[in-house]
């Protein structure tokens, strides 16, 4: 018996150390989550699952007050602007060092912002309006605009403006600005770095003790991945884990009559579409698309796997956004004018694929779902699951034809959606994955982000979607709520529709 008894404890212990279970002590918040890292780099990543280990190891310019679309200082104390709008200039906070000891002055912010618009990936996109930066002094630091762009300050509290330590440059490799190392370290100024990062187990965010802000009130974050919905769920229900992401719709009445668990709901701006990849044969026919769209019971999946906990899109800008147009034509199931459009653009016998990742828990659901209704309309799908970091190289590259995406946006302006998702210099990750191309919206869009006017900005807008539902790039298909299940000792957690997936780890703690 003692022998059985010493061999079960060493099982435990085994457990234990290979991170199949994890009990977490007060001062260890663990978060379960569906999927990997992709990057860590924050001059490539547009990943919000990225960003929720990146964003908290770095400091930015500016931050979100908490849940507010608003911006605060963080590293730079006050700044100013010039009448027209282009000329902006901080004021840098001293005391703020890197690890090793770098100061955050000027010179790193140029650097910082220099090196993500000349990588060029995504986030580039975000500070793109961005013409040049100029260090002043140690620490005044002058930021010089294409043009006016009114959410300006509001990008700069993004994952795409945080600012990393110049000395990364000691690891740059046939220049690569160090994005091989970067890839899989962090070099932030932040209140948490990088301790851990074991592929397919887990990642480990550590505090810092002396953050300029004060030290966080836990010592750790543990992000595990887990590709199951039903044990992110189960290992709540234990107390293995503090945060479950991504709990499947119908899992969730288990969790809310649990008396130590708490399912908190927010009404969120994040949407889930497919993209449909307007360069491939077939699909580069909008009549192809537009049956794609007709051939969805876009009811039947917020019914059934949102079980009502969402809205369907009318257009690309989400209820809540200032330039969401209640009147724009909406997409309703209609499988005859689907099967006409198709006999129409000679496609009847047309077989597609769709490819979608572990990333969101409900998406195998609406896989199966839409590969019904297009078998209704005549449509073969064929459907492939994928890791969500291949899934992403997939679309970046264009090789696809139907994939499954979420977004949300990372400040409160509808150029979030209608410039990344449209505007043809955005192909791929950037934004644009439905390779979309009309030289008429190109145009309306991009005048539309350089006005100051909100009125005239929403008119703009409000043209380039009349032409864009009409095109069909993609098929919108839902708004849905955030929700976020955690145990009920967790305490500080505050949610911003700006920061979708990303954690105040600072202001947390477990009582």
């Amino acid at each position: 018996m003692k022998r059985l008894f010493l061999i079960v404890v060493l099982g435990c212990f085994g457990l234990l150390l290979n991170g199949t279970v994890w009990a977490a002590g007060p001062e260890t918040l663990v978060v379960g989550v569906s999927s990997d890292i992709h990057t860590l780099d924050p001059s490539v990543s547009s990943d919000n699952y990225d960003w929720r280990q990146i964003y908290p190891c770095y400091d930015r310019l500016v931050a979100y007050k908490a849940g507010s679309t608003e911006v605060e200082p963080s590293a730079a104390e006050s700044w100013s602007v010039n009448e027209d709008g282009t000329i902006w200039t901080f004021s840098i906070r001293r005391g703020i060092a890197f690890d090793d000891g770098t100061p955050l002055d000027a010179g790193a912010v140029k650097f910082a912002f220099e090196r993500t618009l000349q990588i060029g990936r995504g986030p580039a996109d975000n500070i793109g309006a961005i013409d040049s930066v100029e260090v002043l002094d140690d620490y005044t630091v002058q930021i010089t605009l294409k043009n006016a762009f009114g959410p300006f300050i509001q990008t700069l509290a993004t994952d795409a403006a945080s600012i990393m330590n110049p000395n990364i440059m000691k690891h740059e490799k046939d220049g690569d600005l160090a994005q091989g190392w970067l890839a899989e370290n962090t070099d932030g100024s932040g209140p948490f770095r990088l301790a851990e990062w074991t592929r397919g187990q887990r990642a480990v965010l550590e505090a810092k003790p002396d953050y300029w802000g004060g030290p966080a009130q836990i010592k750790q974050a543990v992000i595990r991945f887990m590709s199951e919905s039903a044990d992110r769920r189960m290992a709540l229900e234990r107390g293995d884990i503090d945060i479950a992401e991504n709990i499947l719709i119908d899992q969730l009445p288990a969790l809310e009559e649990n008396p130590d668990v708490e399912v908190n709901k927010y009404p969120s701006q994040l949407v889930e579409y497919v993209y449909i990849n307007n360069r491939k044969p077939g699909l580069d026919d909008p009549r192809v698309r537009q049956a794609l769209c007709f051939a969805v019971d876009y009811d039947g999946i917020i019914h059934y796997v949102l079980q009502g906990q969402g809205v369907q899109m009318r257009g690309p800008v989400p209820e809540g956004m200032w330039g969401h147009k209640k009147d724009l034509f909406q997409h309703k199931r209609d499988v005859s004018k689907a099967k006409a459009l198709l006999k129409e653009a000679g496609q009847e016998d047309l077989e597609l694929t769709l490819i979608y990742s572990e990333r969101r828990s409900s998406w195998e659901q609406i896989a199966t779902i839409l590969q019904a209704n297009f078998a209704d309309a005549g449509i073969t799908l064929n459907l492939e699951l994928m890791a969500n970091p291949t899934l992403r190289d997939q679309v970046d590259k264009g090789n696809f034809e139907l994939c499954l995406g979420a977004w949300s946006p990372d400040y409160a302006d509808p150029s979030m959606f209608m410039n990344f998702w449209f505007d043809s210099d955005n192909w791929g990750l950037p934004g644009n994955r439905s390779f979309y191309k009309n030289e008429r919206v190109d145009q309306l869009i991009r005048k539309s982000v350089t006005l100051s006017d909100q009125e005239k900005r929403v008119e703009l807008y409000n043209r380039a979607q009349e032409i864009i539902m009409d095109e069909a790039p993609y098929i919108f298909l839902y708004q849905v709520k955030t929700i976020v299940p955690m145990r009920k000792n967790v305490k500080g957690y505050v949610y911003n529709p700006m920061l979708e997936s990303m954690y105040n780890f600072q202001d947390i703690w477990k009582k």
